[in-house]
């Protein structure tokens, strides 16, 4: 994946010392001030004093902690000036605007969705996939979450929080997923019965499937700087309004499969029985005779039920 993100190189320092001189050397110099230069010159005095105290609420802008698999865009009154994703305690410049995000990878399963496969048939089809964000440049100002994750937040947090920021982002893989799920589908048959034989389905093609549909998905999220680590179908199945004519159809193509495999059967054992009869001379049969005989083997040998044997007892006179 292509990257507009680069590293943030400006002013960091740690959050420890610039605690420790925010609340011990800014006061110290700030009783300095009233007690040695406030009799002197009084208007200087109140002037640095004023000027030492908005220093002081305007360096409580600047702290900021960072947790593993977290980053900060830093940006500069709209200018972007990298990406800091060092942990830690730190102080940075407060003027810079240090926006959140998180780089850790997240799951999203995705509920079943009615598509139509290559025949036409309308099928349910649902994924699930895991993806983090690779590019916090394009996540940030390629696409507008910020707007989306704002418009998420209530009326007393206009301004968006990183939880909404994913919130947008999670949103966003949502209905990519779905455009690229419809197209991975729209372009196999749910299964082989209406095609060739060795044509890949969407029951059957398993992990080429899948790696197509990521391959889609990371294809339409690269504008998002978001990348997909695994994308797998986990719900095929036909749509209600034609499931029960499809399991009858599934019924019926077994049934005739087994027949096959049964008359296969059956033939073999008449051409065996044949063959003994006559390499043993058991008894000689004509070709009518044969014919009956195959006739009645078949009709045993294939019939569903066993057979009923019928004894000729000769004929009975009164």
């Amino acid at each position: 994946m292509d990257t507009k993100e680069f590293k943030f190189n400006g002013f960091i320092m740690s959050g420890f010392v610039m605690l420790f001189i925010h609340l011990v050397v800014m006061p110290f110099i700030g009783f300095a001030i009233f007690k040695y230069l406030f009799p002197v010159s009084t208007i200087l005095a109140v002037f640095l004093f004023v000027i030492l105290a908005l220093a002081w609420m305007l360096i409580c802008a600047g702290y900021f902690t960072q947790e593993p698999n977290e980053a900060r865009v830093m940006v500069f009154f709209g200018k972007y000036d990298g990406t800091f994703k060092e942990t830690g305690f730190f102080f940075a410049n407060p003027f810079y605007a240090k926006k959140k995000l998180s780089l850790r990878a997240r799951n999203l399963d995705a509920e079943p969705i009615k598509v139509n496969d290559k025949m036409g048939n309308p099928v349910l089809i649902g994924l699930v996939l895991v993806w983090k964000l690779k590019d916090t440049y394009k996540a940030m100002f390629e696409i507008d979450a910020q707007t989306m994750a704002a418009a998420g937040n209530s009326a007393n947090a206009p301004v968006a929080s990183v939880a909404s920021r994913m919130k947008a982002f999670e949103k966003f893989v949502m209905v990519q997923s779905d455009a690229a799920l419809r197209q991975v589908a729209g372009q196999y048959a749910y299964d082989n019965n209406d095609g060739a034989l060795d044509e890949l389905t969407l029951r059957d093609g398993g992990d080429e499937i899948n790696q197509q549909l990521e391959n889609q998905l990371n294809a339409r999220l690269e504008m998002a700087g978001i990348e997909v680590m695994e994308a797998r179908l986990n719900y095929l199945a036909y749509a209600p309004e034609i499931a029960a004519v499809m399991l009858r159809r599934q019924q019926a193509s077994a049934i005739i499969s087994a027949r096959e495999k049964i008359v296969e059967g059956a033939v073999s054992m008449v051409r065996m029985a044949l063959d003994k009869l006559k390499e043993d001379n058991v008894v000689e049969l004509d070709e009518e005779r044969k014919a009956a005989m195959v006739s009645n083997l078949l009709v045993v040998l294939c019939a569903d039920e066993a057979a009923q044997p019928i004894v000729n007892a000769g004929t009975l006179h009164h």
